[in-house]
């Protein structure tokens, strides 16, 4: 009887089966001619470790209704057959949709950002400190 050995993987099972939704309900999402999902992508997905329940991340270009959301329940049985057709996985994980709290957040510090730098004044930036120390070459 031959044993694996014990090296753990530097790329956890769930975080492998996660891409691998991922990939394919993307796939599968940009072949669909639903117009209410045409610029939807999807950004994440976090599969529980039994594999009975995905929650599937999207962003969808300037639009955050609830028409995108209705749109990808509606189209959860379809997407879900797709993937036990693509995907070998011991169960078929039920399919959760959420907008993507990333990008709102993102957003949200860009915006951050961008006031910070129009309430600054346009200054030069400050001159090197003569007594720090000259940095070395290996050239030289």
């Amino acid at each position: 009887m031959t044993r694996r050995s014990a090296q753990p993987r530097k790329y956890p099972r769930t975080a492998r089966i996660n891409e691998v939704v991922r990939e394919a309900l993307a796939e599968e999402l940009e072949r669909m001619s639903d117009p209410r999902l045409s610029m939807v992508t999807i950004t994440g997905v976090d599969v529980t470790r039994d594999l009975r329940h995905a929650k599937v991340y999207y962003a969808a270009l300037g639009r955050h209704d609830d028409e995108i959301e209705t749109a990808l329940r509606k189209a959860a049985p379809h997407l879900r057959g797709v993937l036990g057709r693509q995907v070998r996985l011991k169960y078929l994980p039920e399919l959760e949709f959420l907008l993507d709290p990333a990008i709102e957040q993102g957003q949200r510090v860009e915006a951050i950002l961008r006031t910070i730098n129009q309430d600054r004044p346009d200054e030069p930036p400050a001159p090197a400190d003569p007594s720090a120390p000259e940095p070395h070459t290996d050239g030289d």
